[in-house]
Order: C-alpha cells, then sequence, then structure tokens
C-alpha cells in the first residue's frame, strides 16, 4: 500500500460527517473493501490514523459514556504513547508492556491509582498494531471498569478503520484522477507531436506551439524570444536581447539550455510563476518561450509538459529550418554525394587529382582547371593536375597570384574580368586568355594545402551560387586528396624501418616469398654488429643509433636496387638478393664487412652469415632460408667476429 506521511492534508481535512457518507458508499458499492487490512509492514506510517481514530472516538462517545476519576490513552505497537487525556504516570508504561508481550488485557493497581491496557488487533491476522487504556484514581475498581475499557477499545478500532479506510479510498480518487492527468497529457503529446511533425513550415509550427499552449492554459501570457533573425507577421515572436541582460531569465535558460522558473507576484498582489524554457533542437538552441502563469494553475505536472511541449517544437522547428534549406541545396548535396563517392573509390593521389578536375571542368561547365598543392620541401604551389598541358608540374611561390591570395586568405574568391581587375597577374588566365575565375582553398586540418582554380573565356561567366557551390566541393575533394595522400604514406611507413629508413622485416618475408614462387634462386645475408650493447654501454644509446645508421647506409650503397635490405631486429640486417647465388652473396658480405670497418666512426665491425636456396631444395621456406643464415652468423660469431660465414 501507499505510505501518506503524518502531515497529508486529506487526513486533516475529512470532516467526521463526511467520513460516516464515503464509508457507508463505499461498504456498499465495494465489498473488497471490507477484507481491507494493515500489517506489520504498514506500521511505520499508520500513527497518523491511530491518532486521527482516537480522536473520532472521542467525539463520538462524548456525553454517552463517562469515566469518572480516570482519563483515557493510546498507544502504537511498540508501547509508546500516542495520545492520552492526561500526562501518564512512568508506571503505566510496564502495564502497556506487558500487554504488547502478552497480547491480553493487562490489569494493574498502584498505590494511587490503576491501569488497564487492552490490546488493539488486526481484524484478518490479530497483530496488535495498537495499545488502548485507561488510567484509574484510587478506589475505583479496576475490575469493574474493564468491561468498559474494552468496549472502548472495540469502538476505537472500529474508528481507526474507518480512517484507515477513508483515505484509502481518497488515495484510490487521487491516483484516478492523476492517471486521468497522466492520460490527458499523453493525449496532448501525441497530438502535438503528429501535427508538429506533420509540417514543413516554420511559421505553422510556432503557431501550432502558441495555440496549444493558449488552450491549455487560457490565463497564460505566452512569448517566443528568437536569437536568430527569424522574421515573423506573429506578434508574439521577438528578438531575444543577449547583450547586457546577462541574468534575465530567458537569457539563463538560453546559455544554459534548461528550463528556469521563479515565483513573483503582480502589482495586484497575486502570486504567479514566470517560466522561461528553451526552443532547442540537436544543433543548438533557437530562441526561449517565455511563459506568465498564475501560480496556482501550475503544478509540477504541467511544468513537465510544457517542457516536453517546448522540446518537440524545437525539433520540429529545427527539421523545417533544415528542410528549408535542403530544398536550396537538394541537386548540390546529390551532385557532393556522388562526387566524393566516386573520389574515395581509389587511394592514389594522381588518380584523384585527375578525376577531381575532370568532375569540376563538367560540374561548372569551366573551360580550364587547375588544382596545385603546397610541396613540404620548399613549400611552393605546385601544378598537380591541370587540363593545360604547359602548366602541369609547374612550381609557383606560395604569395603568386590568385593562388597566394587564397593561400593568404584562406577564403574563396570569385572574379568577373580579370582584364579589368589588374591587381594580380596569373600565368594560367593569360595563356588561357581567361576572364572568369572562381577560386577554393583546399584545407586539410585547419591549414591550406592546395588551391582550386577553374576559368572561362567568358566574362562573368560564373555565378555566386556556383562560387559557394566550389567552395563545398572543395573540402571534399581536399579531403579525399588527404585520405589517399595518408594511405600513401602509411602504407610507406608500414614497410620501414622508422630508424634506420630499411624495410621493415614483414615485408621481406613476404617479398621473399613472393621471389620464391617465380625465381630458381636466391640469397639471404644476415648481417650482425659486433659486441654492439658494449658500444651503447660506453657511448650511449644515440650513438649507437648512429652507428647503426652508419651501417645501413653503407648497405644501401652497396646493394643493387633490385635488392631488398631490412631490418631484421636490433642490430641485426638482413639483405635478400633476389636470384644471387652464395659466391656472389659472399663478395656483397665481404663488401659490406670491410666498408664497415673503414668507414664507421666510432670504428665497429660486422659478422655477416650466408644462405641460398634453390629450385632443387627439399624444402623452400622463408623460414628455412633464416634459419640457415643465421646458423652461419652464429658460426662467424663463434669463430671471433669481423667474418662471413656461409650456411
Amino acid at each position: 500500500m501507499a505510505k501518506q506521511s503524518r502531515d497529508d492534508p486529506m487526513i486533516d481535512t475529512i470532516p467526521n460527517s463526511s467520513l460516516s457518507v464515503l464509508f457507508e458508499e463505499a461498504s456498499e458499492h465495494m465489498s473488497w473493501l471490507e477484507q481491507l487490512d494493515i500489517t506489520e509492514h504498514d506500521y511505520s506510517y499508520i500513527e497518523p490514523f491511530i491518532q486521527k481514530g482516537y480522536a473520532d472516538w472521542k467525539q463520538e462517545i462524548s456525553g454517552l459514556l463517562e469515566l469518572d476519576g480516570g482519563w483515557w490513552f493510546v498507544a502504537n505497537h511498540t508501547g509508546t504513547i500516542i495520545d492520552a487525556d492526561m500526562p501518564i504516570p512512568e508506571l503505566v508504561a510496564e502495564t502497556i508492556a506487558a500487554t504488547v508481550q502478552s497480547l491480553e488485557c493487562t490489569v494493574r493497581s498502584f498505590e494511587c491509582f490503576s491501569c488497564i491496557a487492552v490490546p488493539v488487533l488486526t481484524r484478518s491476522n490479530g497483530q496488535l498494531f495498537a495499545v488502548f487504556g485507561c488510567v484509574l484514581d484510587e478506589g475505583i475498581s479496576a475490575d469493574a471498569s474493564l468491561i468498559l475499557a474494552k468496549m472502548n477499545a472495540h469502538y476505537f478500532r472500529a474508528c481507526f478503520y474507518k480512517r484507515f479506510h477513508s483515505w484509502f479510498v481518497l488515495d484510490l480518487l487521487s491516483i484516478q484522477r492523476q492517471t486521468k492527468r497522466e492520460e490527458h497529457r499523453r493525449s496532448i503529446l501525441f497530438q502535438v507531436v503528429q501535427k508538429l511533425h506533420g509540417k514543413i513550415d516554420v511559421d505553422s509550427i510556432l503557431s501550432e506551439v502558441f495555440e496549444r499552449i493558449a488552450g491549455m492554459y487560457p490565463d497564460a501570457k505566452v512569448e517566443l524570444l528568437m536569437s536568430q533573425d527569424h522574421v515573423s507577421r506573429d506578434p508574439r515572436v521577438k528578438s531575444l536581447l543577449l547583450h547586457g541582460e546577462q541574468e534575465h531569465i530567458c537569457v539563463r535558460a538560453f546559455m544554459e539550455g534548461r528550463m528556469l522558473r521563479k515565483e513573483l507576484q503582480s502589482t495586484e498582489g497575486e502570486p504567479y510563476i514566470e517560466i522561461a524554457v528553451p526552443l532547442i533542437g540537436k544543433q543548438g538552441v533557437y530562441g526561449v518561450f517565455h511563459l506568465l502563469l498564475p501560480k496556482d494553475q501550475v503544478e509540477e505536472i504541467d511544468l513537465q509538459l510544457i517542457s516536453m511541449l517546448a522540446d518537440t517544437a524545437g525539433t520540429a522547428f529545427e527539421n523545417a529550418k533544415l528542410y528549408e534549406q535542403s530544398n536550396l541545396l537538394i541537386s548540390e548535396l546529390r551532385l557532393i554525394n556522388e562526387l566524393t563517392k566516386r573520389l574515395n573509390q581509389s587511394l592514389r593521389p594522381k588518380e584523384v587529382f585527375k578525376f577531381a578536375t575532370e568532375e569540376l571542368l563538367s560540374i561548372f561547365k569551366a573551360e580550364f582547371c587547375c588544382i596545385s598543392q603546397i610541396t613540404k620541401e620548399n613549400e611552393h604551389f605546385e601544378i598537380m593536375s591541370s587540363n593545360v598541358p604547359s602548366l602541369s608540374k609547374e612550381f609557383f611561390p606560395k604569395d603568386y597570384g590568385f593562388s597566394g591570395l587564397v593561400y593568404s586568405t584562406q577564403e574563396p574568391i570569385i572574379l568577373s574580368d580579370y582584364k579589368a581587375y589588374g591587381k594580380f597577374s596569373s600565368k594560367m588566365m593569360e595563356i588561357t586568355d581567361s576572364r572568369s575565375l572562381i577560386a577554393a582553398p583546399l584545407i586539410v586540418r585547419g591549414e591550406v594545402n592546395g588551391v582550386i582554380m577553374l576559368s572561362h573565356r567568358e566574362e562573368r561567366f560564373f555565378s555566386y551560387e556556383n562560387y559557394k557551390l566550389l567552395q563545398v566541393l572543395a573540402s571534399h575533394i581536399g579531403l579525399a586528396i588527404a585520405n589517399a595522400s595518408l594511405h600513401a604514406e602509411v602504407r610507406r611507413m608500414a614497410n620501414r624501418d622508422m630508424l634506420t629508413g630499411l624495410y621493415a622485416r614483414h615485408y621481406l618475408d613476404d617479398t621473399i616469398q613472393e621471389f620464391q614462387k617465380k625465381d630458381t634462386n636466391g640469397s639471404l645475408i644476415v648481417v650482425d654488429i659486433d659486441q654492439f650493447k658494449g658500444i651503447n654501454d660506453t657511448y650511449g644509446h644515440q650513438t649507437g643509433d648512429k652507428i647503426l645508421k652508419q651501417v645501413c647506409s653503407i648497405i644501401s650503397s652497396t646493394i643493387r636496387k633490385t635488392d631488398i635490405a631490412a631490418r631484421w631486429g636490433g642490430e641485426e640486417l638482413a639483405l635478400y638478393l633476389p636470384g644471387a647465388s652464395m659466391e656472389h652473396g659472399l663478395q656483397i658480405a665481404e663488401m659490406i664487412r670491410l666498408r664497415v670497418e673503414q668507414e664507421t666512426e666510432p670504428k665497429v665491425t660486422v659478422s655477416c652469415g650466408i644462405a641460398e636456396w634453390t629450385r632443387d631444395d627439399d624444402r623452400i621456406s622463408v623460414e628455412s632460408l633464416f634459419y640457415q643464415a643465421d646458423m652461419a652468423l652464429y658460426k662467424a660469431k663463434n669463430n671471433g667476429r669481423n667474418q662471413t660465414q656461409a650456411g
């Protein structure tokens, strides 16, 4: 059962006459009410009903039965006195405790008084939930008064249950009213959601919200303060002034993105509530609904309803705004989508540049196109793609011409007539004899990485819509170029050792495996720097890295272009010589060993192990080849280092 607080107004404000009528009606129409009872789980909140039942009992018996020379009391299930006609002597607590313990009537006599305690039990399970009794002055027979005490205890229990049943019925009615209000709220919200999301016009959405609020709260004053320049014929739509109004409730609601309220009084002294609820969508806050309502018309459920209504309106408003914008951009979005899809089909930078040039010429009906990119080495513009052959692979300073202007401002430009402009010279415009120009930056990670330039020999050929569209397309092209470049760089880095610049071991393994599928033989040289740990310990790791780089440089300059050098691990290096015999491998290994001994600083030596595979071998595999070369290296190390051994 739902708990009722001690201060619940429903308990205090039920007139006795109303209680009787309500109980009779409930008894007639709800036979199940007779079966309703309390349990020990209800004891924590029934004290108000015990107290009210005691008050009802006193009122009902007034003038009927008098107890001369004594007074009455009632205690809870633990024996704690809840109410009494007079201060109760401490010895009475023992009598009450005995009744709580035995669940039987207890009669005790003391020097100056006697006490009777009667247990009050639940009607279903016979559990004690209260103790009813009286204290008698000296000379009054307790035994004679026991029957009177029991009768009044029984009548008190009836008064308690009447109170309890009445509260239960009222609680059911309250829940029913609350449920109806919830159903009404859901109905309103459902209708609002249907209507708002069925509209695609911003003004009609706002009008619908105003009408709904006016229908629910006729006495409310409502206005919408918009944060943007939204032109509306509705006088209730106004501008939200953010400057100098930081403490205003509407400004705070807008800045914090949540509903705020405060209680005020009108000039006539009437209390009312001021509510500011943001009109918010997924993209941001667009405005604030400002409401003034009489306080007696607002409950917590109303605030929830207003908040949910504003949330629905915010989403619908945002959708309508997006719909308006999408109507203007629908063809461009389709174009962008198709272009982006095709751009991302290739991860090779050259193909992306070529495709972008062809598409831009087609989209804008331009005669000439030029896409340039900033080089990493000298920070010049390099022409990466153009349909003007004389410009291909040309280099220009990054402050040259229109590309330099776009680079410095990071903004697109549109030019109606190059010949009348006269502020910049442009090799592209002059070679092609172009008059009209649009250009946009290729921005990657916030920096200009290149420039797109489109031109035509007619003046005023490009529109402002072309200018805006190129700006959008440039961002997608820039991203596609960046992705292709990054992919190429990642592939290169994934196959290279960062310290030495040689290939990584996994690349060498894969390459040897491919060669063994098609070649008839090949040799593998494993090179190890002698006593490299001692070099690191003596000179430090920086010097160790320096020596490792020197050895790798010697290896790279000694082998053929078709040979593959890789860092095998730590100070160990590996060289694969496709189609090379063991004799050729020995020559290369010895050349490397001698050069290392002569050219490194500080001086180091290397040991080399060589292995060869041929098509006639019983087992051909990368693992077998490395094992043989490693065993040969082990032999060179054990024989005194600085030598070459064959496996």
